[in-house]
């Protein structure tokens, strides 16, 4: 479940005791820096800047575009980070002066220390601000690994029964 935040959290989760398998941050912001969000080379630079500022490994250099697509008012610039960790990913929305940010990792990180990062960047004036610790019952070592799986299994073979459904329903 996740938290709604309107300020920053005042938890620092770089420690030992993270339950789950990551920290996932997620941002939905208004009433930014409108020249700031659509400019492509700009948010270039703050995805790429942010990971090693709060101790995260890139895999990729930043993904950034331009993007306009079936609805006109929808224009704006997208952009993702693989990091080792996880990913970084950012949406603008221009003629909306909004924005969503996320970032998951399986490493902790200050959620308060990149959000700030990201409100000063975009110079923000308000953000919904999401915190999840994802993975929960994710295993952290053989034995949690051996004990989860059984948790996880069904009772019998014949009760296990997986559906698909189509992508789009």
């Amino acid at each position: 479940m996740s938290q709604v935040l309107t300020k920053a959290p005042a938890v620092n989760l770089n420690n030992p005791d993270m339950q789950g398998f990551g920290p996932h941050l997620m941002l939905d912001c208004r009433g930014c820096n409108i020249e700031k969000i659509s400019d492509v080379a700009y948010v270039f630079d703050v995805l790429n800047r942010l990971p090693d500022f709060i101790g995260m490994t890139k895999i990729t250099q930043p993904y950034v575009f331009p993007y306009s697509g079936l609805v006109p008012e929808d224009k704006g610039v997208t952009g993702i980070v693989v990091i080792a960790e996880s990913h970084l990913s950012f949406h603008s929305f221009i003629e909306k002066d909004y924005f969503f940010f996320d970032l998951f990792s399986c490493k902790p990180f200050d959620v308060s220390v990149a959000r700030q990062f990201i409100m000063d960047a975009f110079e923000v004036q308000h953000a919904e601000t999401h915190y999840v610790e994802r993975g929960l019952d994710f295993p952290r070592s053989e034995a949690q690994s051996a004990d989860s799986m059984v948790k996880r299994m069904p009772p019998t073979s014949s009760s296990f029964r997986l559906e698909l459904m189509p992508v789009g329903v």
